[in-house]
């Protein structure tokens, strides 16, 4: 007969067969922080895959490393992670404080700007890009602030000589006659630097023929801290479209108005003849003047441009000897005067004299200063050593700046 059961515990007591025990049972809900750990663990095993953080290359590693840069920006989850990163991933992201930030932190290139746009590719029609098989693409990358820190003060050096009038802006009308290396160029607006230039020849087939042409890479960095690759003729593209030359500063010409004379090709234009002259006048203030000599810049060759010298005020109204000369080649006349006349100033003959009307000049093209001295001023020059050179008329000597 059963016992009568009194309250709650007696029924509970009296379960022999352990009906009414159970056990509580384990959730399967994690927690926000074991979620946040999970996730942040499969950014460490790619890392630990690749030897590498996940980049934009596809849709699975964008979305690990847009997940990498959120929780980089949020201090109380890197707070929560920082036991669990294994390999430093969580780096505190640096303000951004310049252009070049914004750049850097453009993971899927829309800030790019490339050669030709994919978008605008024709398809099924031939371009020239795809006939000639050395040709590609080429991006602006964005450059690190210690990359562009070198180049930062010279691209406000250039805008500061172009307000100041030392440089202007020229236009563009060949590649093979304006693009130089270490040249500065106006594109769509932006400064930039030809800062290198690897250009050889290159047949191309036309249908007209084949011909030889200059083409290679360059190497580009912008005002605005990207940096380029893009092809020669690209470049030259380009800037015939929507581009400028920067002219060169009287303190920018020293080292760049003849760095090409020395390497006559084909393609280089003859300028003339730099000359040497010594005066045969009579007259006692002149002719007593041991040292002085006439340099000067000749179009035509030096015999036919002295061959009325007695009846001209800048040969001092005398004939000339011809001393020494040197034919020139891409070179600008005018920079090249004016930066002879900078480099011997103090010792230009001041003399006034007087034409066959009566009419007083003053020559500048003459110089009280040693033949050797000259020439080797003059070899300076056209190796584009002489910014480093100034004359002492006191010893009558060159003289390294200090």
């Amino acid at each position: 007969m059963s016992k009568k059961k009194l309250s709650l515990d007696d029924i509970f007591n009296d379960d022999e067969f352990g009906i009414l025990d159970s056990k509580p049972k384990n959730s399967n809900v994690k927690s926000e922080d074991e979620r946040l750990i999970e996730s942040f663990e499969e950014i460490n095993a790619f890392f630990e895959k690749n030897d590498r953080e996940p980049e934009a290359t596809n849709v699975t590693e964008f979305k690990l490393l847009s997940r990498l840069k959120a929780l980089r920006k949020d201090a109380k989850k890197v707070e929560i992670l920082k036991p669990y990163d294994t390999h430093n991933l969580l780096n505190t992201k640096e303000e951004v404080k310049s252009v070049a930030d914004i750049l850097n932190d453009d993971d899927l290139g829309i800030l790019d700007t490339e050669e030709t746009a994919s978008i605008f590719k024709l398809k099924n029609v031939p371009s020239s890009t795809e006939r000639n098989s050395t040709d590609f693409v080429a991006q602006r990358k964005p450059m690190s602030n210690k990359e562009f820190k070198d180049y930062e003060p010279m691209f406000k050096e250039v805008h500061k000589e172009l307000r100041e009038g030392k440089r202007s802006l020229k236009t563009f009308t060949s590649s093979e006659k304006n693009l130089k290396k270490g040249a500065y160029y106006i594109l769509d607006g932006v400064l930039l630097y030809l800062e290198e230039v690897d250009v050889e020849l290159q047949e191309v087939e036309l249908e007209t023929g084949n011909r030889v042409r200059k083409d290679g890479r360059t190497r580009i960095i912008f005002e605005n801290g990207t940096k380029s690759n893009m092809l020669f003729r690209s470049l030259g593209k380009q800037l015939l479209d929507s581009g400028k030359i920067v002219t060169h500063s009287y303190e920018t010409d020293e080292s760049t108005l003849f760095n090409n004379t020395n390497a006559v090709n084909e393609e280089d234009l003859e300028s003339g003849w730099v000359y040497i002259l010594k005066t045969k006048s009579t007259n006692p203030e002149i002719a007593s003047l041991k040292n002085l000599y006439k340099i000067g810049f000749s179009t035509v060759p030096v015999e036919e441009r002295i061959k009325n010298a007695h009846k001209e005020p800048t040969y001092l109204m005398a004939d000339v000897a011809i001393v020494d000369g040197y034919k020139c080649y891409n070179m600008n006349t005018q920079k090249f005067e004016h930066l002879l006349h900078r480099f011997f100033a103090q010792v230009c003959l001041n003399v006034d004299v007087f034409d066959e009307k009566g009419r007083r000049i003053t020559p500048r093209e003459w110089f009280v200063v040693p033949l050797p001295i000259i020439q080797k001023a003059i070899q300076y020059i056209i190796s584009g050593d002489i910014v480093n050179w100034e004359y002492d008329s006191q010893l009558e000597s060159l003289k390294e700046k200090g």
